[in-house]
């Protein structure tokens, strides 16, 4: 039996792929180099090897293209904190806690390795003005920033962190972590493993703002000076 030939409908979605994909590809490219502000829609065309008109066959504007190509990254982290939280609520111990936060780390992580060029495009971008086609990325930025801190008070609701404001450490940790993420996809500093990156930086913080374990009561009185109990 003959195999069958791709349909006439088949190729014509496989050829919209394919220039979607190459236009994608090339403003991705070019957004990294010279920034959103830098490119315009002429330079991506070219650089795709496609007639202007065709790139509005595709896209809208340049936010529309922006949007496209952040969706999976954002899907991703969104869904990834979303169910953090959920495991926080739930949390009564610190290792339980732990493992909500090393969840995250896990989305991060896969994000670097499959998205690599997004996610520095995000980080490269996301504090700049609200204006033209980087509205999408701080959209984003405002979204984790306020899951982030919407899991850290979760992570207060049952008295396993420092009584510090939540919104304080919720955005540090998300400044931390961007900084950090940012230096590894430039290649600024020689920081090891991006993959053990997240883990270790979860274990940093939570370190830090985790309550101390409680001692008991004769062994404060000693620290304090005082002679503990027979």
């Amino acid at each position: 039996m003959a195999p069958r030939k791709p349909s006439e409908r088949g190729v014509r979605e496989a050829n919209r792929r394919e220039r979607e994909k190459a236009l994608s590809d090339a403003a991705l490219e070019l957004f990294l180099a010279r920034g959103l502000d830098g490119v315009t829609i002429d330079d991506i065309t070219q650089a795709a090897g496609v007639a202007k008109g065709t790139f509005y066959r595709y896209f809208e504007d340049k936010t529309a293209l922006v949007d496209v190509l952040l969706e999976p990254v954002r899907r991703e982290l969104l869904q990834g904190l979303a169910a953090c939280g959920e495991a926080l609520e739930a949390a009564r111990d610190v290792e339980a806690m732990f493992e909500a936060y090393r969840a995250v780390a896990a989305v991060i992580a896969s994000a670097i390795l499959q998205h690599p060029g997004v996610v520095r495009l995000y980080l490269q971008e996301c504090r700049g003005p609200a204006v033209g086609a980087r509205v999408k990325l701080v959209e984003v930025a405002r979204l984790i920033s306020r899951h982030a801190v919407d899991i850290t008070r979760r992570a207060h609701t049952h008295g396993l962190l420092r009584p510090i404001r939540p919104a304080v450490s919720g955005l540090a940790v998300v400044g931390a972590v961007e900084r950090l993420l940012l230096a590894v996809l430039v290649e600024e500093e020689d920081i090891g493993n991006p993959l053990e990156l997240p883990d270790a930086l979860t274990t940093l913080i939570l370190d830090g703002l985790r309550l101390p374990p409680q001692r008991p009561p004769s062994a404060r009185r000693k620290l304090d000076g005082k002679p503990g109990r027979p």
